[in-house]
């Protein structure tokens, strides 16, 4: 088989936090696409169209970052990997500045320094993002994985190494509602998740995943025109996909119930009370329900 392996290091900075990372890719106990254990993670990706297994390994002050490809195309871009573990590890993330910026905050700033040095874990592309996103809308979390799950399989893009790859837009654009229907996507979100594979394949919606500062804001304003996607998945993507910050995720219940145990409110502070209560931290939004989402899975 022809396969070509490209490699990286990175540099983490001190009390780099890997378990957030590993845990986020540890959502699904049967690693089907994802493996992870106490200090490595591997990933099925499609590279440039190719199946490929990424692999992380975290030693105790850098990260070694390996892609093996099946099928490499001739034109294959080596310089992309960093930029990739870059974003998916969030070290271009101003995590000392957002801490600094909270410091004196009378109730976040005790959270903060319980947490320091959270970071928010991103995706390994914006249509991962996205389509997790639509999968993931209006049912639990335990759902949302088992429906992703089968997807992957659906899609059957496997890496030579055994992992199945997260299918992008094109294998996505090639199924049909039928299929979707079939391993449990509703009609709605069978229909909104082919329309967006489809606007990408065709051009007409562009994701811009390798940009190192995408048009998050036009982006947004086009999603957001699709039948099927409204502000919760617009803000999920621009955190996850392209690891924006200043995402307010207000509309987030696991953010609301996370704001509840911090300001100890007998109920739940509501979508319009979260995101006045969010806007007092912009542009740090994001991090802020991050440290939130942590708060309630330690608590609960």
């Amino acid at each position: 088989m022809n396969t070509c392996l490209i490699s990286c290091t990175l540099p983490l900075p001190a009390k780099y936090r890997t378990t957030d990372i590993l845990s986020f890719h540890a959502r699904d106990a049967q690693g089907i696409a994802e493996t992870v254990t106490v200090d490595r993670l591997q990933k099925g990706i499609i590279w440039q169209g190719s199946p490929a297994c990424l692999t992380i390994q975290f030693l105790s002050q850098c990260a070694e970052v390996r892609l093996n490809i099946d099928y490499p195309s001739i034109s294959i871009n080596t310089d992309k990997l960093p930029e990739l573990a870059v974003r998916m590890l969030g070290l271009n993330q101003p995590i000392d500045r957002f801490e600094g910026s909270v410091s004196q905050h009378p109730q976040l700033a005790n959270l903060i320094n319980r947490q320091t040095g959270l970071r928010v874990p991103i995706a390994a592309s914006a249509f991962e993002a996205l389509s997790w996103a639509i999968t993931g809308q209006h049912i639990s979390v335990a759902a949302a994985i088992s429906l992703r799950r089968k997807l992957i399989q659906l899609a059957g893009l496997q890496h030579s190494g055994g992992l199945y790859c997260y299918p992008d837009a094109l294998h996505i654009a090639n199924l049909r509602i039928i299929d979707l229907r079939q391993i449990g996507f509703s009609q709605n979100k069978a229909q909104t998740l082919l329309t967006v594979s489809q606007l990408i394949v065709s051009g007409d919606l562009e994701l811009h995943n390798h940009q190192k500062e995408p048009p998050v804001k036009q982006i947004s304003q086009q999603l957001l025109k699709i039948r099927g996607i409204g502000p919760w998945t617009v803000n999920y993507v621009s955190l996850r996909g392209y690891g924006c910050l200043n995402s307010s995720l207000h509309g987030d219940s696991a953010v609301r119930r996370g704001l509840q145990i911090l300001m100890s409110y007998v109920e739940p502070p509501n979508e319009d009370q979260t995101r006045r209560w969010l806007e007092n931290f912009s542009p740090w939004r994001a991090l802020v329900a991050a440290h939130l989402w942590l708060l309630t899975s330690i608590t609960e």
